[in-house]
């Protein structure tokens, strides 16, 4: 094919890809196709445009590594990643709501017996969290893994920090009881902004947007012969809930962080000073 033009060469990029011997990438690049191709045509980017935009693309690769991955930012930030998890996560009514995954799990958490308290070095106001695992009918799901991370008072996750904390903390897996409950300590999390220093946070500056999210506490939770839920427990009341740069807010994972006074813990831990209590019910789709 040749002498193309602005109102040719789509079609012709399309015949081009359909050759590709699977449908699912036949399906995926025609798509890819057509909805850039239309994007381009609406914009109409100059030279100069289309340049910075690969630019941006090239620095967000180069911003991403082990530890922090610019390219999830991006497509959270973008709404992409709240999409894909709907799309993906049709569940029953019943079954607790799903969110991002986030940026900042690691396989990496210790496994650690019911009531322990996980905020090792991390600076904050004491969290009792405890709550069930159940299916949609209220059936205690018992074994289930419970893994949890979250950041810590000043909205820190402890792999931002790993060189002052000397080791992982806010963060862990437990086993729930044969009566599907779970329990452990920790510090209460604190709003937080997502990374600011990279392509995605001048993103939301020159879209004149706040890059926080609500405090929240992560969740992933897993069993045999049901669906692996992951989702956030957020804490009701937080300034950003309706305006998460993620997009991952829903009513049913929204919860109280119940402020209590010095004394005796739900566990019955004899507490000298004031903590917050979060206690939140998951209820899980079977396979």
């Amino acid at each position: 094919m040749r002498n193309l033009n602005e109102f040719t060469i789509t079609d012709a990029v399309l015949d081009r890809v359909r050759q590709a011997p699977g449908a699912r990438t036949r399906q995926i690049s025609e798509a890819l196709v057509r909805h850039l191709h239309a994007f381009t045509r609406e914009v109409e980017p100059t030279q100069e445009e289309w340049g910075a935009g690969i630019d941006f693309l090239t620095r967000t690769g180069h911003k991403s590594d082990d530890k922090r991955q610019e390219f999830i930012l991006l497509s959270d930030a973008l709404g992409v990643s709240m999409l894909v998890d709907a799309i993906n996560h049709r569940f029953p009514d019943g079954a607790t709501e799903t969110t991002v995954l986030g940026p900042f799990y690691m396989q990496a958490a210790p496994q650690l017996t019911l009531g322990s308290n996980i905020s090792g070095k991390l600076e904050g106001k004491p969290l009792f969290v405890n709550g069930s695992v159940s299916t949609i009918d209220g059936a205690p799901v018992a074994d289930a893994t419970v893994d949890v991370w979250h950041a810590d008072g000043e909205g820190f996750y402890d792999v931002q920090q790993i060189d002052q904390l000397g080791a992982l903390a806010g963060r862990a897996r437990f086993i729930t009881g044969q009566d599907g409950r779970f329990h452990f300590w920790t510090v209460r999390p604190a709003a937080y902004p997502i990374p600011q220093d990279g392509p995605v946070g001048q993103m939301l500056d020159a879209q004149g947007r706040h890059p926080f999210r609500p405090a929240h506490v992560h969740f992933m939770i897993a069993a045999p012969g049901y669906e692996t839920l992951i989702t956030h427990v957020f804490a009701d009341g937080d300034e950003y809930l309706d305006s998460d740069v993620v997009f991952g807010v829903k009513d049913s994972i929204t919860s109280p962080y119940v402020e209590k006074p010095a004394g005796t813990a739900p566990d019955g831990t004899e507490m000298s000073n004031p903590y917050a209590w979060l206690h939140y019910n998951f209820r899980l789709k079977g396979k």
